[in-house]
This record gives C-alpha cells, structure tokens and sequence, in this order.
C-alpha cells in the first residue's frame, strides 16, 4: 500500500477529517446517539463497519484459535465479582491524572495538557485556569441487586484478561489442556476516559482480542520472543503498510508494574505513531494474586517431573477498534484519474474487506439473471446488488466502500454465459465464465491472493 519512503511523525488532520466524513456517508463509523448530538467516547459500527470489524475478529480467531492445538477460546461475562478487580489492583490503581479549567469548566487528562487547546472563557486570555492534578479511577459503576439496601457495586469490565486468570483452571481442567496452552477471548470493555478523542482509537466502550499463553518459568523469554512476531506479522497479513507499523519495546520506566517486558505493535496514524496492539510478560502476578484473594490454589504440578510452580503468562491484546481504525486509515486513498477526475477508493485487503463482491446488471431488464448470481455468491460471501445509476457511478460507489470485485451482467450474458469481472484496484476488467465465477473469486478473496 505504501510507497516504500520512511515515514516521519508528523500530524495530518486534514486526512482524518476525510476519514470521518467518509465514515459516516458510507456507513462504516458514525456517532452513537447521533439524533440526540452523540454521545462523547461512543461510536456505532453502520452496515459496512460492522462487517470489516467482524472480518477483522473471525480472521483473529482463526488464526490464534482454530489453527492452533495450544489455545481455547471463552466468552465471559462483562461483570465479574468485585473482588477481581481489588485483586488486580484496578479498584486502587486504575486511574489517570485530571485537572480541569476553572474558567471554561472543561475537563483534561494532566499528561496531556499539549493537546488542551486554548480556553475560551476567559477575558484577555486564552490561557487555561488549571485545578491541581487528581486521580480520577476510569472504571464505571453499576449496582447490582433488586433494590437500592441490598445491591453491590459492581464494575464494567476495564479489560477482558482478568476472566482468563480467573477462568484458568476450569478452562485447563475442562479442555486438557497441558501448559504451555492460551485462552483466548475476543470482548468489550468499558473505560471512563477523561477525553476521548482521534476517533474512534481513545473511546470509552470498545473491543479487544486477548490470549493469555501460561508457559512453564524457564520458556518465558522464548514464547515472549515467538508471541512478538506473530502478532507483528498478523497486522502485515491483513494489509497495513508495512512501513507505517513497528515493533516498539517499553522502557523500564513504562512498563506497567506487573511486566518484565512489554512490545507495542504501532501504526503511524494521522495522529503520530499509536499502540493498537501490546505483548506482555506478565509473570505469574495476576495468578498468584487471584490465588491470594479468592484463596484458591492456581499453581499446577507437572505430572512427569512432580514441580509445583504457578505459569508464567506472555499476553497478546489487540485493541479491535484501533486495528479497525488503522485498517481505514491505510485504505483510503484518492486517485487522479485521465481526464482530471479523482475517484476515492478503499484499498483494504480482499480478506477484510466488508462486501467482496457487487453485482451490478447492466440493465434494470437483466435483473432476474442477475439476481440469480447474487444468490449463488452470498452463499458464500459478502455481497451487494445494484442496479440503480450509471455503471459508472455503481463503479465509484463500490470503490467507496472498498469491494474488491464487481461482476457486471450484461446483454452479451445472455448469449455467451459470461460476466466481466472488474479489479477495484487495477480497475481491469476479465470476462468470466458464470459457473467459474465463484471459483475466481475464491481464488482471489484469500490471504495470499
């Protein structure tokens, strides 16, 4: 996708004021609540974001789930016990620095007062009033319980992991599992962030696909190293620039309290370089601490050597909303064309992509043997119908939402049982035998196609 220069880290607002236009006339991404003026940190996936979003989780799970003898998957519940959370410290911890401006009463994070604009409530000065700094926890709060007397406080999960520890036996017991094995899961979390912004990358509801892998002490450093490049190589799979993603390892003065090493997957964004994915060696802390508060024993012991030790952990978490955002950040483009026009097109990876194929008949009059190819292809993918406008129009508005194939249907359909398949990206055109054309399109829909 890239040109093959180095890219710098500079801001372009503009491209991501394009994005988001583009977002929601298309219906990839658009405000929640949005009759309503929306709602500040949440965002509805329309009939196209939905589907690259789930393209994106069923390829995730394919990958490290299904293709793999070494890791099962869960789905557990947004709301744990609130002792999960004391025990991994978010009821104490789980918190971000906040000021707020006593002139425009307008709230900010305190290590990200650059970005705080100027104020505009204050006379002969567009300088902030700035509170002292204060911790604010980000987890948010519900009751549980028929009445008010007899409920708890609960939480909204802020990350999906803690079900995997408290999960673990069970899980191991349940799938015979050995160790070195995972648990995966793919969920939402909640996070009452003091600013959202860029999008959809700082929200507070989103999704993420985590796997913990539980490995005996001695092969930590080993699975750390096999789990980093795995995941670099995921996001080179699914079609990012492969020069606007990097490996970047944590310092010791930012990795979380818990880690002995930590490795970011980023993307360079309109914004400057982001996290949309981490790995993690965790050690054994959040086992032995949910073996400390609910006085259960998770250690295990080798049946062959009779050691007891509690697993060590190495943790892959891919932000799903910030891989989705990458993923469109990378395939718009806007090409100029002969003639000085300027078609835009979303050049995602056939695999991700949310429709993979159009079928456009020529004529409203060709719409019964059109219509027949439709249902012999959403047997198997994706696909849109179209019939209204000029080819051409159809053409663009396909290349807006990023399908990699068009099949046309026209009067020479009829008489030589061939449709003229068009390239999204090369914008050629090959003409099909009908009963091979599911064929072709296989052949090309694929990683590695």
């Amino acid at each position: 996708m890239g040109d093959g220069s180095n890219p710098k880290s500079t801001r372009q607002p503009a491209a991501m004021e394009k994005l988001v236009s583009l977002c929601a006339a298309r219906g990839f991404v658009f405000p929640s609540s949005e009759v309503y003026g929306g709602i500040n940190g949440f965002w509805d996936y329309g009939p196209l974001g939905v589907e690259l979003k789930n393209n994106l989780k069923a390829l995730w799970w394919q990958r490290m789930v299904r293709e793999r003898d070494d890791v099962v998957g869960v789905d557990a519940s947004i709301i744990a016990h609130p002792r999960t959370w004391e025990a991994s410290r978010h009821v104490d911890h789980f918190s971000d620095p906040m000021v707020d401006c006593r002139a425009c009463k307008k709230r900010f994070r305190a290590d990200q007062l650059d970005d705080a604009g100027p104020c505009d409530s204050r006379e002969g000065s567009s300088e902030h009033d700035f509170t002292d700094a204060r911790n604010f926890n980000l987890m948010l709060q519900t009751q549980l319980g028929a009445s008010e007397d007899a409920s708890i406080t609960a939480f909204l999960r802020p990350e999906t992991c803690q079900s995997l520890f408290t999960d673990f036996k069970r899980v191991r017991e349940s799938a015979r599992q050995k160790i070195p094995f995972g648990i995966a899961q793919i969920g939402k979390a909640f996070r009452n962030e003091i600013t959202p912004r860029n999008f959809t990358f700082r929200s507070r509801e989103f999704e993420q696909a985590e796997m913990e892998f539980f490995v005996h002490p001695s092969e930590r450093d080993q699975w750390f190293e096999y789990w980093r490049a795995e995941r670099l190589q995921f996001h080179k799979d699914i079609g990012l620039d492969e020069s606007k993603i990097r490996n970047r390892p944590h310092g010791d003065d930012e990795l979380a309290h818990y880690a002995r090493a930590a490795v970011d997957v980023d993307y360079l964004f309109p914004f400057d370089w982001q996290e949309i994915e981490g790995v993690h060696d965790r050690g054994d802390w959040d086992l032995s601490r949910h073996s400390e508060f609910s006085g259960k024993d998770l250690s295990i012991t080798d049946e062959a050597t009779k050691e007891k030790y509690t697993p060590m952990v190495i943790e892959t978490s891919m932000g799903v909303d910030r891989t989705c955002l990458a993923l469109l950040v990378n395939a718009l483009q806007e090409e100029e064309l002969e003639g000085g026009d300027v078609r835009t097109v979303m050049r995602f990876h056939p695999a991700i992509a949310p429709i993979k194929a159009a079928i456009l008949p020529l004529s409203k009059k060709l719409r019964g043997p059109a219509k027949e190819i439709e249902r012999e292809l959403c047997r198997h993918w994706n696909v849109f119908y179209d019939d209204s406008g000029n080819i051409g129009r159809r053409y663009r508005r396909q290349d807006e939402a990023g399908t990699p194939f068009c099949v046309t249907f026209d009067f020479d359909s009829q008489e030589d049982g061939k449709v003229t398949v068009r390239d999204r990206d090369s914008m050629d055109q090959d003409r099909v035998a009908i009963d091979e054309l599911v064929a072709h399109l296989q052949a090309r829909l694929g990683f590695g196609s």
